[in-house]
């Protein structure tokens, strides 16, 4: 695809994937009418980059050493052949009002003053149901970019866009279908958790002795119940706080064990 022979520009639809095969199929028909469809798939072992292709996506395999998902999303953004790129995750879905606005936005070159990039906002669901307090709403998310005003992604973890130019927040939300189950919690946890810990040892974070972990648990709480109000949510949102308490404890965990594995 040349940008030189287009009329107007072209949008590619990324979408991130490792071992999604529950998801996959139903985040990529969502986003069929994307003139490309980009899957880059980390080293899966179940179905996911069949049914990408199955899908009419374009998948791009990577083999899974670490979690790295700035690395991820800029390759992705390297392969992408569009002028305009919009990030979308397995778990997510893109409602109709998102897809027009959307196309709205990426039918046309910015001028000098226009933005360059969107944040998106996310309708969350846990267990089903749609959270609206606990911080799960709006929630919005740096997702769409004109992608030569794009500089890339930074931070391991929790990744940030760099770009140059303006941003602007969209009005029509992703539907994010995460924590479906106590099983996908727990396994992204395992994960997670890893890396946080891996991330807080290597910026030099003091030991860890337990009153830490207990203040970090009453914070996260606090945040949670009392500040977003989660409890507003009723029992689901009452189990998700309390999984958000338990996650910050084993961060903190695993953060201890690091260290002392690495004492002299």
């Amino acid at each position: 695809m040349k940008k030189k022979n287009r009329s107007k520009p072209v949008l590619t639809v990324v979408v991130i994937s490792r071992n999604e095969e529950e998801m996959i199929e139903e985040c990529l028909k969502s986003v069929s009418w994307a003139p490309e469809l980009l899957v880059v798939d980390v080293g899966s072992t179940d179905r996911t980059r069949v049914l990408a292709r199955e899908a009419k996506a374009k998948v791009v395999a990577l083999p899974f050493r670490v979690f790295n998902f700035s690395g991820w999303r800029n390759r992705a953004m390297k392969e992408a052949s569009g002028d305009w790129v919009v990030y979308i995750d397995a778990d997510e879905r893109v409602t109709p009002e998102l897809k027009e606005e959307m196309l709205a936005i990426t039918s046309r070159k910015p001028k000098q003053a226009d933005p360059v990039a969107f944040a998106i906002p996310r309708r969350n669901f846990y267990f089903g149901k749609e959270m609206k307090h606990g911080g799960a709403w709006p929630d919005y998310v740096r997702r769409l970019f004109w992608k030569p005003a794009f500089k890339g992604w930074r931070g391991d973890l929790h990744e940030q866009a760099d770009f140059k130019g303006r941003e602007e927040k969209l009005n029509s939300p992703l539907l994010h279908y995460t924590h479906r189950d106590l099983t996908s919690m727990m396994t992204k946890t395992i994960g997670w958790t890893k890396i946080e810990a891996e991330l807080l040892y290597e910026a030099g974070h003091p030991p860890v002795v337990w009153w830490r972990v207990i203040r970090m648990m009453l914070t996260k709480f606090w945040e949670r119940v009392i500040i977003q109000a989660a409890w507003k949510d009723g029992t689901e949102g009452w189990l998700n706080a309390i999984f958000e308490v338990f996650n910050s404890a084993i961060i903190y965990v695993r953060l201890w064990e690091i260290q002392q594995q690495k004492k002299p």
